[in-house]
């Protein structure tokens, strides 16, 4: 059986789904955005805050289901903009030990939803 997880700490959803879903022991998050949870409004100052958000929300969703980054095992990173790439791995990068850092994939899109220009989604295994 899975279990919904959903916390007022990270933005609600903006569609039909949930923050995550926890199945057994894995942990499955949908895309995070860089959605202020208190105010529900985009932070798009520049990506390096914009992918701080995004990895704060993230973190807020693994902590509602009793976890942390240690426990994430693979994420997808969707950009807008290749050239964005450095500067959001910087800022990623301080969220994971480089040693033990999850599986991860970087994809080019040619839109995100509500026009930002990063999105993350974890999966985690307890």
């Amino acid at each position: 059986m899975k279990k919904i997880i959903n916390t007022t700490k990270a933005p609600a959803p903006i569609g039909p789904y949930n923050q995550a879903v926890l199945k057994g022991n894995i942990l499955y998050t949908s895309g995070q955005i860089a959605l202020d949870p208190e105010t529900d409004k985009l932070v798009l100052t520049d990506i390096e805050t914009e992918t701080e958000l995004v990895m704060e929300n993230l973190k807020a969703v693994l902590s509602e289901a009793g976890m942390t980054f240690e426990h994430v095992i693979k994420t997808s990173i969707f950009i807008t903009d290749m050239e964005n790439f450095g500067r959001i791995n910087a800022v990623y990068a301080r969220y994971f030990d480089e040693a033990t850092a999850p599986a991860r994939e970087t994809v080019a899109v040619a839109s995100l939803p509500k026009y930002v220009n990063v999105e993350i989604s974890m999966i985690a295994s307890l």
